[in-house]
């Protein structure tokens, strides 16, 4: 689909030059001579690489159709993720590649929102933080709690990360998905 560069906002993805690009910044400026310009920083969709990009204004542009769906995660398979269509129930492989470091944090059963253009999974997004039990930790000692340190956990998809000292094996904790960090214990409800 072509649109205009007038009509670029902040998540549109573009195809140029065979390549998707997601519009993360845009910005309309008119210099004291000359055109109207349209200032963009886009986003590359599969490798993450920014850079900037100016378009004279009412520049005929590509648009991409990427439709964003919420899928079940339902199981590996060999070097796939097999997701599921919550509303369709259709099953879609998706390639450990565009999987990335999700695989850290996600569970069977566990919802994420898929973006695919034309059937092709481009990337995952889960959500913010997830809840996970830790399987393996070192036992803290009595008076760690106001310390401060750290150590090793192990939660149950195998994921490595650094909780407080008070925390101990069985525990489940709130992990965020963009860095890895511990964000807290989850109450027993």
């Amino acid at each position: 689909m072509v649109i205009s560069t007038n009509d670029i906002k902040n998540g549109t993805v573009l195809d140029l030059d065979g390549q998707l690009w997601t519009v993360i910044w845009f910005q309309h400026h008119k210099p004291g001579k000359g055109n109207t310009v349209v200032r963009t920083k886009l986003k590359h969709v599969l490798t993450g690489k920014v850079v900037d990009r100016t378009f004279n204004s009412d520049t005929k542009v590509e648009s991409a159709e990427v439709d964003r769906r919420d899928m079940q995660y339902l199981y590996q398979d060999a070097d796939s993720y097999v997701f599921m269509d919550e509303s369709s129930y259709e099953q879609i492989p998706v390639p450990a590649e565009t999987v990335g470091d999700a695989k850290d944090f996600m569970l069977e059963n566990q919802t994420a929102t898929i973006a695919l253009h034309q059937g092709n999974a481009l990337y995952i997004d889960l959500p913010a933080s997830v809840e996970l039990k830790i399987t393996y930790t070192e036992p803290g000692l009595q008076g760690d709690r106001s310390t401060g340190g750290t150590k090793p956990a192990t939660l149950e998809t195998g994921r490595e990360i650094q909780v407080p000292l008070f925390i101990s094996e069985g525990e489940t904790v709130k992990v965020d998905t963009r860095n890895g960090d511990y964000l807290g214990r989850v109450s027993d409800k």
